[in-house]
């Protein structure tokens, strides 16, 4: 972990011109590049194929998260314009409780132009299925939510919202009134296509504020071609968070604090991964960070077989304390699978802040299919570490070869 700890970020820098972040999709989603590395060498196709590069009898693990517009607007009495941008539920903290409450919600919220909201509430009027409702927004001290000891109250605001009328849920008001929110480098303001192709096909859980973007790229075709081919499809949620564009500010990645995302894992999946021996190709980097966590949630559990949900949370540098454990992944699973029969749980949800990065031991994804990432990101870090410090030969033969970057990018399948 040592070594891990001090990796600098510089390491992982390459050139990325403006004009080679895509800032919309291609028309077809699976007629985007692919590229495709395998033990060292690389080539390229065109995403529609992917299927026939993938073992037959495989399990392949898809997010299924939705993202929810998360960007909500006010004007104050002043003309100044407040942004409020949704990041997790406060109360009640549970994603599909949250988007179905009437009357009253909390939300930690990042605001833009905090220095026009001193104080007060801010109140937005507008017509939904026929008749208006008064949306009010009440921020609360930023000790407040010291107090409850949540490790964000410097960047997180809580956010009580408040509306007159309880046959509406929060679900409809940000249908009304949201704005989804695009990544930042895409420099533009969200457009209506984006309500769709910002959306993976088969998202379906509502919660992240960004996109599975690997996902962006398969169709009910391209689904279809793995069924055929006697691929198995699963699908486990995690809900991705703001900081998954947050940079990497330190020069040693020690220095560096990963955000902490929400994790739903069924049951099902579990009772796959056994039967494929703990072995799974992911679907993006969330998948991958949500099936290796659960390694690592099982071996919680092999010490501690009582631990509340809130415990089996995976830290930081924590799979890094365990690297010398002889645990098969099959075995850790199998705990995670105990624990939910224990407990009675339909699914474990939890949450994870794990960092991937060279000097990680891969435990449970064999292949990753996956976009092509900001310099100096941990995503990068990530996919280094699968592919066994090899990610110049990638970048550089995507960089050569016109594929285009980052979310509404190409893509590419790894195997190292």
């Amino acid at each position: 972990m040592i070594e891990t700890k001090h990796i600098k970020i510089s390491d992982y820098d390459y050139p990325l011109p403006e004009n080679r972040i895509a800032k919309y999709p291609i028309p077809q989603r699976d007629h985007s590049k692919l590229l495709f590395y395998k033990h060292g060498e690389v080539g390229e196709d065109v995403f529609y194929n992917l299927p026939e590069y993938l073992p037959q009898g495989a399990l392949m693990v898809f997010n299924n998260t939705k993202v929810i517009q998360a960007r909500m607007h006010f004007r104050k009495e002043t003309g100044a314009l407040i942004e409020v941008f949704l990041l997790e539920p406060a109360q009640p903290t549970d994603y599909e409780l949250m988007f179905q409450t009437t009357k009253y919600c909390a939300w930690l919220c990042m605001v833009g132009n905090l220095k026009k909201w001193k104080d007060g509430s801010l109140i937005r009027s507008f017509d939904i299925n026929g008749h208006e409702l008064v949306l009010t927004a009440t921020r609360r001290m930023s000790e407040s939510l010291s107090m409850t000891g949540h490790k964000s109250a410097d960047t997180y605001h809580w956010v009580d919202f408040e509306w007159d009328n309880d046959k509406v849920s929060f679900a409809e008001i940000l249908e009304a009134v949201g704005e989804l929110p695009i990544p930042p480098y895409l420099n533009r303001e969200t457009q209506e296509s984006d309500k769709t192709t910002y959306q993976t096909v088969y998202s379906k859980i509502k919660g992240s504020v960004a996109a599975p973007t690997a996902g962006l790229h398969f169709t009910d075709s391209v689904l279809a071609a793995l069924d055929e081919r006697g691929i198995e499809r699963e699908e486990l949620t995690l809900h991705v968070g703001a900081g998954t564009f947050k940079p990497v500010k330190s020069e040693e990645i020690e220095g560096h604090r990963m955000h902490t995302e929400y994790i739903c894992v069924h049951r099902q999946i579990l009772e796959k991964l056994l039967c494929h021996n703990g072995e799974a190709i992911a679907v993006g980097t969330t998948s991958v960070r949500t099936l290796e966590s659960l390694y690592y949630i099982g071996l919680k559990l092999m010490h501690n077989s009582d631990a509340s949900e809130a415990d089996l949370h995976v830290n930081q540098w924590e799979p890094y304390e365990y690297q010398a454990v002889n645990v098969l992944p099959k075995e850790a699973i199998r705990e995670v699978l105990d624990y939910l029969d224990r407990n009675h749980l339909p699914a474990l949800h939890t949450s994870t802040q794990i960092i991937i990065a060279p000097g990680y031991d891969y435990k449970i994804v064999k292949m990753l299919v996956t976009n092509f990432h900001q310099p100096q990101s941990t995503l990068l870090l990530l996919v280094s570490a699968f592919v066994k410090g090899d990610w110049r030969k990638i970048y550089d033969y995507a960089l050569a070869h016109d594929f285009r970057f980052l979310s509404y990018g190409d893509s590419s399948l790894l195997i190292p």
